[in-house]
């Protein structure tokens, strides 16, 4: 991972075999940011993606591999009240499939580099997004009060 900062945005470069998720969890800790929000776009070879069931309760998790154009990928990370970062990710992938185009999306897990990624991150100024806990999915939202 390769970042630079101008004005109050970085944009990170993130190559081959790096994780992006983490790398951007990675630069957070790094520059001590506690909220921010980004969006990018890339090559990838390995996505895990997730779609929340209201039935079960839980998310049910599609591994993805191949050449994956990272065509839409954006999210927000914050903290709770012990400075621990997460991270809420969306991301849609084209891909060629036996000669057929198609795509898939969801909710992020985790998401290998094949060529690179290159993502705008932009910290929250003025104040920390905190997590809110949410006991029917598991994770948490947004606490703006």
């Amino acid at each position: 991972m390769e970042f630079r900062k101008y004005d109050r945005t970085y944009y990170v470069r993130i190559d081959k075999g790096e994780e992006i998720v983490s790398s951007l969890l990675e630069l957070c800790r790094l520059e001590k940011i506690g909220s921010a929000v980004y969006s990018g776009i890339g090559g990838c070879n390995k996505a895990e993606i997730q779609t929340f069931s209201p039935e079960t309760g839980a998310f049910e998790t599609r591994e993805l591999s191949g050449m994956l154009e990272l065509v839409a990928f954006n999210g927000n990370i914050i903290c709770d009240d012990d400075g621990e970062l997460y991270h809420h990710t969306h991301a849609v992938f084209a891909f060629n499939n036996n000669g057929v185009h198609g795509t898939a999306g969801g909710h992020i897990r985790s998401v290998t580099v094949l060529y690179t990624a290159e993502i705008e991150l932009r910290p929250v100024i003025g104040g920390v997004i905190r997590r809110k806990p949410d006991p029917e999915t598991g994770t948490g939202f947004w606490e703006l009060g």
